[in-house]
């Protein structure tokens, strides 16, 4: 350890930039290592994410860049002046007397404040989709903002029948403003709490991704991703002695009392369209395009499919029928699959034995909903696997700490061939936080995949989208804004790399679900097309 302390202090007395020091070092440096030279960065600093300037930072912050520019200060004086739904108008594009199946349908939307004004500026949130309930179906709609006040809503007509049209202003742009705002105030919205051993007790000490405390801290470092997680180091007590964590809601808010209103219940997901009538689509003979199968690397056009008496059929691709278990299993046959992420991929796992009943549940061992789970089927050789992304992690739920690895790390652990898939879902417990933890873990997943394809090229990655969840909670914190954003982030990231899709917020706006949960016949549509990209 002296060697290695002098070794460092003649690098660090010979260089003008020791951060840059850190980040040539390469690898990731131990508690122990770390704690010989972290007196030597000021508490400021050794807190701040963005201490270590690289490609991955500058990344970043093109992007936010990129968002700021697509979400601009809106100023917000008096309810009067935002959007008003009912006050807004719609009027269908060079109607016509026949719609026939595969069409499109555009909606021109002109928005208006509540004192009947027309807007000069876009930026709402709004929802689009077509629906036949006595057929189960649904579609979204695809929205362009013009950014003057006008809005183009376009919709495939994917199926005959009766159809009804809706647009939901589920935010005024001058409430998606004070969101944007309101995210960027920083990390003081959620309260960690993580328990230590001290022996045979436990002792609960503050944690999270900045802490604001003059006292000595833990630092939970991975110096080449940059990713970083901090407590207050309990006295007489080893940072390696942090077991589990749970979370709790901080009751403040960055968004004022007048802003707040734009969010209550009341005024979110209003009508939008409620003067068009419904359109019967024919068929009108028109032949069908033969659709390639499914497969990893097909790119997914807005809307990415609809549901049609309960199926999820895409709009761009075949998907496989599995009528029965014996067709799913032959499928999982010898697979190694390993879903990486928040509950919404837990739900997988949980669904699939009831499919196929030779998977059986392995005791991983650990307690509660969030401890890793793994279904085994011995003859057919197949393995899959659940595990958690790393913090944040929110929840009231008490979970552990003691195989704690974000998810590059865990990519970099597996060997992959052709028979291995990895699934990835972020996003929800990312919400509450600023949008540079989510953008920077996005970036690190991105390049862990580039180095597996290095080695395993073969090796298939699927990306599962955020889902909406339910529209009255606290907009805040968990609102859809912020998943949409998220997901838009996820595309630009992604755009590029030969992974698969699963549009989950996509179908779930299909299927009209606003659950930060999806009933289970939705699971299953989205492990439909898992199966579809790697048999």
């Amino acid at each position: 350890m002296l060697i290695f302390s002098l070794v460092f202090w003649v690098l660090y007395l010979s260089s003008k930039d020791y951060t840059k020091l850190l980040m040539d070092w390469g690898k990731p440096i131990a508690l122990k290592q770390w704690s010989v030279f972290k007196n030597y960065l000021s508490c400021e600093r050794a807190q701040d994410p963005d201490i270590l300037p690289r490609d991955t930072d500058l990344t970043v912050m093109e992007i936010i860049h990129k968002l700021d520019q697509r979400i601009p200060p809106r100023p917000f004086t008096h309810k009067n002046s935002t959007t008003s739904a009912k006050h807004s108008r719609a009027t269908i594009l060079n109607p016509q007397h026949t719609y026939c199946q595969g069409d499109q349908l555009d909606v021109l939307l002109e928005v208006r404040d509540h004192l009947g004004h027309r807007k000069e500026y876009g930026g709402d949130f709004l929802r689009a989709r077509m629906s036949s309930p006595a057929l189960k179906a649904g579609a979204s709609g695809k929205v362009t903002d013009f950014d003057n006040g006008t809005y183009l809503v376009s919709f495939t007509l994917f199926w005959e029948g009766q159809v009804s049209l809706s647009v939901l202003l589920i935010h005024p742009s001058e409430g998606v403003s004070a969101l944007w705002r309101a995210r960027k105030q920083g990390y003081d919205q959620i309260i960690f709490q993580g328990k230590f051993l001290n022996g045979t007790s436990e002792v609960v000490t503050e944690c999270g991704l900045a802490v604001n405390s003059s006292a000595e801290l833990c630092q939970y470092l991975d110096v080449r991703d940059h990713e970083a997680f901090y407590c207050v180091k309990p006295l007489h007590v080893p940072c390696e002695a942090f077991v589990y964590m749970t979370t709790k809601n901080r009751p403040i808010s960055h968004l004022s009392k007048k802003e707040w209103n734009l969010f209550h219940r009341s005024n979110i997901g209003i009508e939008m369209m409620k003067n068009l009538k419904s359109i019967v689509v024919f068929p009108c003979n028109k032949t069908k395009d033969i659709k390639k199968k499914c497969q990893i690397g097909m790119k997914a056009p807005l809307p990415s499919g609809y549901t049609f008496k309960g199926n999820w059929i895409t709009s761009f691709c075949k998907l496989t029928e599995f009528p029965a278990s014996k067709n799913v299993r032959d499928c999982l046959g010898r697979k190694l699959i390993y879903l990486m992420g928040d509950s919404t991929l837990r739900q997988w796992i949980e669904y699939l034995p009831k499919v196929v009943e030779t998977l059986k549940y392995f005791d991983h061992h650990g307690s509660g909903p969030f401890k890793t789970q793994v279904l085994l089927d011995i003859e057919k050789h197949s393995l899959i696997r659940w595990k958690k992304h790393s913090h944040p992690f929110v929840t009231q739920k008490l979970f552990s700490m003691k195989d704690e690895r974000y998810i590059p790390r865990e990519i970099d652990q597996i060997a992959g061939d052709s028979n291995t898939a990895i699934v990835i879902g972020i996003g929800q417990h990312f919400r509450p936080f600023p949008i540079n933890i989510f953008i920077r873990r996005a970036i690190n997943i991105r390049k862990a995949i580039e180095r597996l394809f290095m080695r395993s090229p073969e090796t298939k990655v699927i990306l599962k989208m955020e889902n909406t969840r339910e529209l009255y909670i606290n907009a805040e914190l968990f609102g859809d804004f912020h998943g949409s954003v998220q997901n838009l982030v996820m595309r630009d990231i992604f755009e590029d790399l030969r992974v698969g899709i699963i549009d989950a917020w996509d179908m779930t706006v299909a299927y009209s679900s606003n659950n930060i949960h999806p009933p289970n016949n939705i699971v299953w549509q989205q492990i439909r097309m898992l199966l579809d990209y790697i048999c």
